[in-house]
């Protein structure tokens, strides 16, 4: 399993626009990525980064931590993908 923590830099957080983003990015990786908020140190449930829905349910705001997950073949190169894209400002 290969796993990346970042910041979400969109000042509305994962939601709306940005989430749209993200999930249509995860759906074209060839490994399944999970994501989780961190609180506390800790990671949350992960969620599948391709469904807005579970994406918008994480509460992830402005300047929080999510860990993205995934396995197998390709997990690096598609985690490393959504993590670059979610440290970006997506709202410009």
């Amino acid at each position: 399993m290969y796993q990346r923590r970042t910041l979400v830099a969109s000042s509305v957080g994962l939601h709306a626009r940005p989430a749209g983003l993200v999930a249509k990015t995860a759906a074209g990786q060839p490994a399944k990525v999970r994501i989780a908020k961190i609180t506390g140190g800790v990671a949350g449930d992960a969620v599948d980064a391709a469904s807005v829905l579970g994406l918008m349910t994480l509460g992830a705001g402005h300047g929080d931590e999510v860990e993205l997950t995934a396995e197998g073949d390709h997990a690096q190169a598609s985690v490393d993908a959504l993590a670059e894209l979610i440290a970006q400002d997506l709202d410009a």
